[in-house]
């Protein structure tokens, strides 16, 4: 256990190496994931600026069931993403860029959020161009499809295989759901006093299989159904806090802008605001991880950069609307400097809306680690699916062995095991950068042939066969 322990501390600290940044430490890997952001935002044209509308417009105008080959609406796939990237880390997360950073890391992780809307764009488009349909007419998708395709067609495919294997290998361990169901558990339990883990496991794994067993139809349904409401319950209770705290709104956004140009001591002064804003932003919006191109795969969509427009609109949605008005309630109830950690400091401000308002929190914490639990479970079926294939009884092994997995992470002390979750979650963002760095130019030619002309490109994942 002694061996098992090291091995594990050394891969977190490998993964999450920190290197100085403007004299603050950085995890490398952020680094990783950062710069792409920049690069494409600038590649693609600023697409985060000038395509907004057409990726709306987009939505309202999708190919209905028969119109264009795939599983689920394009509505259906943005509400399945937004199901995996929407989680407790967008509320958690939010406090602890406070904690780190202060006040002004939640303009950085607006801004950072912006640039990360491109590579959504970018990742999905080449998921799209590059997914693939079994022998039944079902679409499979993901940066595994896409490296193995690119290094096949550059002449690479030991590579190209090899890329893809590691990244749905790691995308098996980045999907284990113990970390969610475990800090759900710990929310629900200090306002109800609930101490029994494995029945929470045990009720929270019957109604994840309700989904996850149903196949790839259930899962778009629920989620574009529960996305929205976990979204509207949260931001209710968000609302409820600006609203008890309305007067105070204009000294918080000037604290919040202060702070990310000076901030203080305390926190790093505006070098921590950045990188806590940062780090949080690149976490929270998993730009660059390439997870939700799994689930966009499944998109009804009749060219492959149609679909990335309407990833365009995740990060806008999740991140710099979700996590900054949850900030800006953080912020103007004061609760950021008490002392609390993690979600601890948004159960404070939602406690002095009412005293029954953290039951709302626990309410929305269910949500949104339940709709995390499906939409992570259906991309560890894609990896599984990649390295093992796509019949019946391969399928039907790892959804077992999913579902059977949740209870016990209520009951059990995570330790290392997040560390080797949260290891693999982020080694997956390097296979994925490398796709996105290979197709570069084929990207922007297919970006700017579309934007042109929607109707001469040729069809989204069509004659791919597996």
């Amino acid at each position: 256990m002694e061996y098992f322990n090291a091995l594990v501390d050394d891969l977190s600290n490998a993964v999450f190496f920190k290197v100085p940044v403007l004299g603050a430490q950085v995890e490398l890997i952020v680094l990783y994931l950062a710069v792409p952001m920049l690069f494409f935002t600038f590649w693609l044209g600023f697409p985060n600026i000038t395509q907004v509308g057409r990726a709306i417009r987009t939505l309202k105008s999708q190919p209905r069931e028969g119109e264009a080959k795939g599983d689920v609406s394009q509505w259906a796939a943005l509400s399945t993403a937004l199901s995996g990237t929407i989680g407790l880390g967008n509320i958690a997360g939010v406090a602890v860029a406070l904690t780190m950073g202060g006040p002004g890391a939640i303009l950085w992780m607006f801004i950072i959020s912006w640039f990360a809307m491109t590579v959504k764009m970018a990742e999905v488009t080449l998921g799209l161009k590059y997914r693939v349909f079994d022998s039944a007419g079902h679409a499979h998708g993901g940066p595994m499809y896409v490296l193995k395709a690119v290094g096949a067609a550059r002449g690479w495919p030991k590579l190209g295989l090899a890329l893809g294997g590691a990244y749905a290998f790691f995308a098996l361990f980045g999907a284990i759901p113990m970390v969610q169901v475990n800090q759900s558990f710990a929310q629900v339990r200090q306002v109800t006093g609930l101490s029994n883990g494995w029945a929470y496991g045990v009720f929270l794994a019957g109604a994840v299989a309700l989904v996850t067993l149903g196949g790839a139809a259930w899962l778009g349904e629920v989620a574009k159904r529960l996305t929205p409401l976990k979204v509207a319950v949260y931001l209710a209770g968000v609302a409820a806090i600006l609203i008890l705290h309305l007067g105070e709104i204009p000294s918080a956004l000037a604290l919040i802008w202060n702070g990310a140009w000076q901030g203080n001591a305390a926190t790093g002064g505006a070098v921590g605001a950045f990188v806590a804003g940062m780090r949080r932003a690149v976490f929270a919006s998993e730009a660059g991880v390439g997870s939700a191109v799994m689930a966009h795969s499944l998109a009804r969509a009749q060219h492959p950069v149609s679909e990335g427009l309407v990833a365009l609109l995740e990060p806008l949605l999740g991140t710099m609307i979700v996590c900054a008005l949850g900030g800006l309630a953080l912020v103007v109830a004061g609760t950021w400097n008490t002392g609390l950690e993690g979600i601890a400091i948004t159960s404070a401000a939602f406690a002095k809306v009412s005293p029954w308002f953290p039951w709302l929190l626990a309410v929305v914490v269910f949500l949104f680690a339940y709709s995390t639990l499906v939409a992570w479970g259906f991309y560890g079926l894609q990896a599984w699916g990649y390295l093992f294939g796509h019949g019946p009884k391969a399928q039907w092994t790892y959804k077992i062995l999913y579902v059977v997995a949740l209870p016990p992470a209520a009951a059990i002390d995570l330790g290392r095991v997040v560390g080797i979750v949260d290891s693999s979650f982020f080694l997956m963002a390097i296979p994925n950068v490398i796709a996105l760095y290979l197709c570069a130019g084929e990207l922007r030619r297919d970006v700017r042939n579309y934007l042109a002309n929607p109707n001469n490109l040729p069809p989204a994942g069509q004659g791919y066969r597996i």
